[in-house]
């Protein structure tokens, strides 16, 4: 989530209470704020002004997944209470600047969160809507938490949710077509190799045309993609660098692409059968 100055500075003021429509905060608050979000500054004499030090730690944070945790917490209806102030005013004011960064703030359940304006661009269809089942309902939740993360700025947990997504269908449909199937160890590439199997996707087939192969030997490397991916950039293990947005939307599109596919693919198996 990348930030314009003119934004920064609308937000700095927010913080500080400069603008005068949000709390104030002195110096020292401002420290103990930012020092959640990983610096360590100590509040005393040489201290620069208040709205150079919120910016200066603003710009700090610009680009990564702390920028949003920030907005939404200083944007939290709960910081508004017992107050003069009125949350509205100053969500419309940091709003009126951070549309042009492509994002909004917006006030959901009593929670401030953070919306990226573009949005995601696969639709995923799945059989299993309006199902109760837990499974179903588990498969619908995860495609629901993978779009909301990258409209938050989340990327790092849109990651793991589109990951457990493609785990969630690979299992479903593993159980159906096959009632003996082996126990998940969390091996997601050996995962699709066995419903690839069962789905009669293998690419080394006689019967399929060369470039149908190369399809169907670009999805093992999507699976095995997604499954690096969420390792060194999701939030299930420690990170070795940073998701960027435009990593996610790929990660999370290129799961809901799959998950349509084999679904789809099922159905057809299903069709000529009967």
């Amino acid at each position: 989530m990348k930030l314009s100055e003119r934004t920064i500075s609308a937000i700095g003021k927010i913080i500080t209470g400069d603008e005068k429509i949000s709390p104030y905060r002195s110096g020292s608050q401002l420290v103990r704020l930012f020092n959640d979000y990983g610096a360590n500054d100590v509040h005393g004499q040489g201290f620069p002004s208040r709205w150079q030090y919120a910016e200066d730690k603003i710009r700090s944070l610009n680009g990564t997944g702390s920028i949003g945790a920030l907005l939404r917490q200083v944007l939290d209806p709960r910081e508004f209470m017992d107050t003069e102030f009125n949350i509205n005013e100053a969500v419309k004011y940091v709003n009126a600047r951070l549309k042009y960064d492509g994002y909004e703030i917006v006030i959901d359940n009593d929670l401030a969160k953070v919306r990226d304006l573009s949005g995601v661009a696969v639709d995923c269809q799945h059989p299993f809507q309006g199902s109760k089942q837990e499974g179903h309902l588990f498969i619908e939740e995860q495609i629901k938490k993978a779009e909301t993360k990258i409209k938050e700025g989340d990327y790092d947990g849109a990651i793991t949710n589109a990951r457990t997504l493609l785990e969630a269908v690979l299992k479903e449909l593993e159980v159906t077509l096959d009632t003996d199937s082996s126990e998940y160890d969390g091996d997601l590439p050996k995962l699709y190799k066995r419903v690839q199997k069962l789905l009669n996707l293998e690419p080394g087939r006689p019967d399929i045309e060369g470039p149908l192969k190369q399809v169907l030997s670009g999805l093992i490397s999507i699976v095995g993609g997604i499954a690096g991916l969420s390792n060194r950039m999701g939030d299930r293990h420690v990170r070795s660098y940073n998701p960027a947005k435009h990593h996610a939307v790929l990660v999370v599109n290129a799961a809901k692409t799959m998950v349509n596919f084999l679904f789809e693919t099922h159905q057809y198996q299903k069709d000529k059968i009967s």
